[in-house]
């Protein structure tokens, strides 16, 4: 089964292994993955769509006993699954050596096999030894870039394409269909020649070649690498709202990077947050060096210590590679209060399964971005293949990818997530254009470029262009805005400006963006974008007020919106630059700019009017632009008291209750239940009036916590 990646693989395998599952002549459904991280991942995955519906096999031993019906889980209960998730490679330790002879009488069951990712690790003696075993089992294989002939490679058994050992293919859903659908985003791809840039022409016609190794080792190329990521990282990810995977050659590569990208955190030129994984073989000084989690196959403690002394023996010959990177992780236990190590198996094995939530997890509501985001983490393969995260967003490129490797890499940046994401960057370091061009058209068709990549940005600034044109035939000017007499005048407004706003969302992650290149200006844009959301507002009260309006069916799309990171030590250093500005001409154009920016920015307009109060009322007095931040702390303190005080006076809240209960909401980010809400009540409401009045409460108290509190953190 040919569906292209992202496209929801897991989840139809899921389907077919549960219906398999159900089918009486089936023994038991194996879902076989190829490296122990997609192990963790996919059980993960197929729990999420149906909680305790596997469990992954931890060692051989467990994965024997789950085949014999004798499996038990950590408390000592029997537990028999009809499908096993395991690696090919526990698979094979189970149908060799002393473990043969243990499931000899279930060589003539009927096993059902899935292999996932079967583009992998499907082509050694391995597959044949699980053929010949199984001698009345089926295997099914997904994939969403297929081995052809144009890119089988060549071992001991020749050279073997998907269709050569899964038979002829059953469906295929390729990267245009995913597109069409808007199940995948399209690639936007840019280069960057580091060298051209550096003014030193005798280099590139070197960066061309891309089999000039030297030149990628060169200490200026390295540097010329990580100084463009630093000055782009922002662009590319939304103001670091999204995090991104570097893909070096080697592992000697990571660690020159990482160690580079630490030197210039030290110097203050960034303050990205950066981790590396890899995993150190015995013959650390070959290219092709084990880059995946090794397998953790014990089957007692006695065999574990012993098998772990021997690996260490082997594997620790040279210990430079294990060296650099336990200080990498002391790094990353140091940034985020984690205790990890590549001392100890289980733990090293947890680092990467930490480094997986953090970019994972990032999408989910009560995520704390400050604390806990990592913007770019450092790989070989790592993460490559088979890892999904919706905020990720974008890939640096300085490795030789081709065929199914480039295919896979890309599409780690290209799952939907919302209209701010438009598409996966894609940033070379290396001239990989023939290179994408070929693998899209061998995992497509050669009409397919154009869909799977985006347009130039030149292309992109004629559309802005387009839309800005839209615009203007509505609103000429912003002010504008405000003489629009009906609601359709309204909402063609909205409409064209979202639609400026999309393509300006597309514009700004290339790096060649300049606000030079556009018809408006910055300011201009904000001017509409201020307008715009004085509109959203109104039907935000209107919808309150339950009135019925053709705005209500209109996404704003406020995403969009969100650019900046705007937070309290944004708005105090404007505040002191304004106090500290002794020109009184630029004094009223300071002060429209501030009003402007809170305008502007969707979570801080409910704090506007808070803010220019201040402004108005506070900052006058304030002679010491060094006291700035201690008066406006009090100020703000002083209006959060008095605003809670008027609501609880206003519901008959008791205050210290009610506002033990947002505490409550704030650290764990969980609204309360109604009945909390009523225990802050002098009188609980009657059964009619209950809902009315508890919904109000609660909006309420969002509000409060979304002046007072989202965005004035310190």
């Amino acid at each position: 089964i040919w569906h292209t990646t992202g496209s929801g693989k897991t989840l139809t395998s899921f389907k077919t292994s549960q219906i398999l599952m159900d089918l009486p002549e089936v023994y038991k459904v194996v879902f076989v993955v190829d490296r122990k991280d997609l192990d963790y991942q996919t059980m993960q995955e197929f729990n999420s769509f149906k909680d305790g519906s596997v469990d992954s096999t931890t060692n051989t031993n467990s994965l024997v006993n789950q085949f014999l019906g004798k499996f038990k889980d950590k408390k000592g209960v029997a537990k028999d699954s009809d499908l096993i998730i395991t690696t090919i490679q526990k698979l094979n330790n189970a149908i060799s050596g002393h473990y043969r002879k243990q499931l000899e009488p279930l060589k003539n069951e009927r096993f059902v096999f899935i292999f996932d990712e079967c583009h992998r690790s499907q082509f050694g003696e391995t597959h044949g030894r699980i053929t010949e075993f199984f001698a009345k089992s089926q295997l099914f294989g997904f994939t969403g870039t297929p081995i052809f002939a144009e890119n089988a490679s060549k071992n001991d058994l020749g050279k073997r394409t998907t269709k050569d050992l899964f038979g002829n293919c059953l469906h295929k859903y390729v990267i245009t269909d995913a597109i069409r659908d808007q199940n995948v985003l399209k690639f936007g791809i840019e280069y960057y020649s580091v060298f051209k840039h550096k003014n030193k022409p005798q280099f590139d016609e070197m960066v061309e070649d891309i089999n000039k190794e030297e030149v990628f080792n060169d200490p200026q190329y390295l540097e010329g690498v990580a100084n463009y990521i630093i000055a782009n990282h922002k662009r590319k990810t939304f103001n670091k709202q999204y995090s991104a995977l570097f893909a070096v050659s080697s592992i000697d590569a990571a660690i020159a990077y990482y160690e580079l990208f630490q030197q210039k955190k030290l110097a203050g030129e960034h303050n990205l947050r950066i981790a590396t994984i890899f995993t150190y073989g015995a013959n650390e000084d070959g290219k092709e060096a084990q880059d995946y989690l090794p397998e953790d196959d014990f089957n007692s403690s006695t065999e574990r210590s012993r098998s772990m002394a021997a690996e260490t023996e082997l594997t620790y010959q040279s210990s430079h590679t294990r060296d650099k990177l336990e200080g990498f992780i002391a790094d990353y236990n140091t940034m985020y209060g984690t205790s990890y190590t590549t001392k100890d198996s289980t733990l090293f094995e947890g680092y990467f399964k930490d480094i997986s939530k953090r970019l994972k997890e990032r999408e989910k509501q009560n995520f704390n971005d400050e604390k806990d985001r990592l913007d770019i983490v450092i790989v070989v393969n790592m993460m490559l293949t088979g890892f999904d995260a919706k905020k990720v967003n974008t890939l640096y490129v300085d490795k030789n990818l081709k065929q199914h490797g480039l295919i896979q890499a890309f599409s780690r940046t290209n799952r939907i997530l919302g209209e701010q994401k438009s598409q996966g960057n894609i940033l070379c370091f290396r001239n990989l254009k023939k290179a994408t061009d070929d693998a899209i058209t061998l995992f497509s068709n050669k009409d397919a470029i154009e869909v799977v990549v985006m347009p130039e940005y030149e292309d992109i600034a004629k559309k802005f262009d387009a839309a800005f044109k839209g615009l203007k035939e509505i609103t000429p000017t912003y002010q504008s805005v405000n003489d629009l007499e009906s609601e359709e005048d309204e909402a063609a407004f909205v409409q064209a400006f979202r639609k400026l706003m999309r393509t300006l969302n597309v514009l700004q992650s290339y790096t060649d963006f300049d606000w030079d290149d556009l018809p408006l200006n910055a300011q201009e844009f904000e001017d509409y974008k201020g307008k715009y959301l004085d509109i959203y507002e109104k039907v935000q009260k209107e919808a309150q007020k339950e009135k019925i309006s053709i705005l209500d069916d209109i996404d704003f799309e406020l995403e969009l919106i969100h650019r900046d990171r705007i937070n309290r030590a944004y708005i105090l250093k404007l505040l002191k630059d304004f106090k500290q500005e002794k020109e009184p001409s630029k004094l009223e154009a300071q002060k429209k700019a501030i009003i402007d920016l809170l305008g502007g920015d969707v979570t801080l307009r409910s704090k506007r009017e808070l803010i220019e109060k201040f402004i108005e009322e506070n900052l006058p007095n304030i002679h010491d632009a060094d006291k700035i931040e201690d008066e406006f702390e009090q100020y703000w303190q002083d209006q959060k008291v008095q605003a809670l005080h008027k609501l609880c006076e206003e519901e008959n809240l008791d205050e210290k209750q009610f506002n033990a209960l947002i505490e409550s909401y704030i650290y764990n980010g969980q609204e309360p239940i109604r009945d909390d809400v009523f225990k802050c009540l002098d009188n609980r409401p009657s059964i009619f009036k209950a809902r009315e009045i508890g919904e109000r409460i609660l909006d309420k108290m969002k509000e409060f916590v979304e002046i007072f509190v989202e965005g004035m953190t310190a």
